[in-house]
């Protein structure tokens, strides 16, 4: 049996680590084939997205449709379970802009790039 000491701990499971988020935000916006997202999520390698994608599939988060052509075409999708974490995901972008507003009023020298703020 699995416990946990804090609800949060089962969130991070999940969502948390450097990749898993921003696949989920992309994922949101539409169905993605792993180039398009590799593209979008600069430094990430194929093997670990990969490997991310099957944990968000595993864990209920995201879907796979794998069309039979050749060669092989395969996208991802956020799973109806998976549009739950909208909301958090978009709370977590919000508090991320307002952290990068405020470091910039620090004199830190962070921006956000264009195509990623709302």
């Amino acid at each position: 049996m699995k416990q946990y000491n804090l609800g949060i701990e089962a969130t991070l499971e999940i969502i948390g680590g450097k990749w898993k988020s921003l696949i989920i935000c992309l994922l949101m916006a539409g169905r993605k084939r792993t180039s398009e997202l590799q593209r979008s999520i600069p430094g990430v390698s194929q093997k670990v997205l990969i490997q991310q994608l099957r944990e968000l599939e595993k864990d209920g988060i995201v879907g796979r449709h794998v069309y039979n052509q050749m060669p092989p075409k395969v996208e991802y999708y956020i799973t109806e379970y998976g549009i739950t974490a909208n909301e958090i995901i978009d709370l977590m972008c919000t508090w991320g802009r307002s952290n990068i507003k405020k470091r910039q009023q620090q004199g830190e020298d962070v921006r956000l790039l264009e195509s990623e703020s709302k």
